[in-house]
């Protein structure tokens, strides 16, 4: 039976790092709410997020279906599926640390939701510009150098290509997005972090050539970098 995952089908959003794990390992999965058939659209993912006789119900997107076992929270989603796809070491301590290492991506991806909704996601963008600049200026200066020197200092002390072990895992799928996500929102502020910070460079621009997952950047699958998702491009934002 193929995956199903659940997410809102206009962003890539947090969404996206289930996508580059599904897509790396070449998992037969379903994105449901981009299907356009009765069995598509956002209506079944909002019945399963409203279902109240369901005792474990998801709080929000993502979620994944595998089965009769429904997962929400990105992080916890990646830890389910990393053994399924090859894309985690068969040890618990590996496991454990590259599940670390999602949650820390987790923590940057919210910083940089952020940036640009600092007061509160139920106000626009346009209500909180002083803030957004004020908390923005903040993140470039001290967290994107914080976070990716982190990533450097894990890479180098490891083989200085992967996050853990030699192989491939769904951290460092995460990592790309992360890096791809900051240089789409923060061009300048990323652009001269990376200079101090080039295995995480490297890992990047090597995540985004293989095969699997540069055919799916290229493809129609692959939804753009926009300003109604977590990374966005406000240019005032960015120094």
């Amino acid at each position: 039976m193929a995956y199903e995952l659940h997410y809102w089908p206009m962003i890539q959003g947090r969404g996206e790092f289930v996508r580059l794990a599904l897509e790396e390992a070449g998992a037969d999965y379903i994105d449901i709410a981009r299907r356009d058939d009765d069995s598509g659209g956002i209506a079944p993912m909002l019945e399963r997020l409203s279902d109240s006789t369901n005792p474990r119900p998801p709080f929000a997107p993502p979620f994944l279906r595998d089965g009769d076992l429904v997962i929400g929270q990105t992080a916890a989603i990646l830890l389910h599926l990393g053994p399924r796809l090859g894309l985690v070491g068969a040890s618990e301590p590996d496991r454990i640390w590259t599940h670390q290492l999602q949650l820390t991506i987790a923590d940057a991806v919210d910083e940089v939701h952020d940036t640009h909704h600092p007061l509160g996601v139920d106000l626009y963008y346009a209500e909180q510009k002083p803030e957004a600049l004020r908390r923005a200026t903040a993140f470039r200066r001290t967290r994107i150098p914080k976070f990716l020197g982190y990533f450097e200092r894990i890479l180098t002390a490891n083989d200085g290509t992967r996050l853990v072990g030699a192989d491939l895992t769904y951290a460092d799928l995460s990592l790309f997005q992360l890096v791809d996500g900051l240089l789409y929102a923060f061009p300048k502020a990323a652009a001269a972090a990376l200079r101090d910070a080039p295995h995480v460079k490297r890992l990047h621009q090597a995540v985004a050539q293989r095969p699997r997952i540069a055919a799916y950047l290229a493809s129609e699958r692959r939804i753009p970098f926009n300003e109604d998702g977590i990374f966005r491009r406000y240019p005032e934002l960015d120094g």
